[in-house]
């Protein structure tokens, strides 16, 4: 089974109207390679806009949505909402949320479960801290999070994930091509255990954490990683080279 590389740009809470702009028209003239799915979650100020000038073919990501339907949820987004404003993807389980929000990873099920329910592919983020690396209980902390979707969530179809060790996320350190290529095998050795082979086969599993133009030729060319999720670097013209980092290795 051959995966369809995935490149998400991770916007974060980022840019003006302007410089949205400029950088979505700057994405839409880009040589990009067709043969990669690309996915931009700027925040939700933005994502109406981003739909409205994004060339067919590119994506739009939320950063979050909410597990419950249209109601008295001040501040929240739906998944019927994203859908009907042609938002196909969202971004959940991001560590600036668990960490900073104290998401925990119950609540995090259950929006990947209301989610795909509703028809919106989830980027689903799973990393280990510093200290957890350290006491090796990376692949511990890292499978129990997905644990928490499985009980819910059947049909993987719709799940991209996204490896992003909570120690290299805007830090500038990376893990190395073997670090994550060794987590991402893991991953999907745990899919075939626990889900299926079939989602252990399709599942394409990213990685994030201070990914650059520099360092994402040697991440593509390992076998279990499908692809980035992409943060600062999104926002540059670096991304383009990002997403074209499985290109060059093919010679496509």
């Amino acid at each position: 089974m051959v995966r369809r590389f995935f490149v998400g740009g991770n916007f974060k809470m980022n840019g003006s109207e302007e410089t949205i702009t400029e950088i979505i028209t700057s994405l839409n003239s880009a040589p990009l390679d067709s043969n990669v799915e690309v996915v931009v979650a700027p925040s939700a100020l933005y994502l109406l806009l981003a739909r409205k000038l994004l060339r067919r073919g590119i994506e739009v990501a939320a950063q979050n949505v909410f597990d419950k339907p249209n109601g008295a949820f001040t501040g929240e987004i739906s998944v019927d909402q994203l859908k009907r404003a042609g938002v196909t993807w969202t971004i959940l389980g991001h560590s600036e949320r668990r960490v900073i929000l104290q998401e925990e990873s119950a609540f995090v099920a259950s929006k990947t479960e209301a989610a795909i329910n509703g028809g919106i592919g989830v980027i689903l983020c799973v990393g280990e801290s510093l200290e957890q690396r350290e006491a090796a209980k990376t692949i511990e902390v890292v499978t129990a999070q997905l644990a928490t979707v499985a009980e819910r969530v059947k049909d993987w179809s719709k799940i991209v994930v996204a490896y992003e060790p909570i120690w290299a996320i805007g830090t500038g350190k990376v893990a190395t091509a073997q670090q994550a290529q060794e987590v991402h095998s893991e991953i999907r050795k745990w899919l075939a255990k626990t889900v299926s082979e079939e989602a252990s086969d399709n599942t394409r599993i990213i990685y994030g954490g201070s990914v650059t133009d520099k360092n994402c030729k040697e991440l593509a060319a390992q076998p279990d990683i499908d692809g980035f999720l992409v943060g600062g670097a999104s926002l540059k013209p670096a991304f383009f080279d990002i997403v074209n980092s499985k290109h060059c290795l093919d010679g496509r």
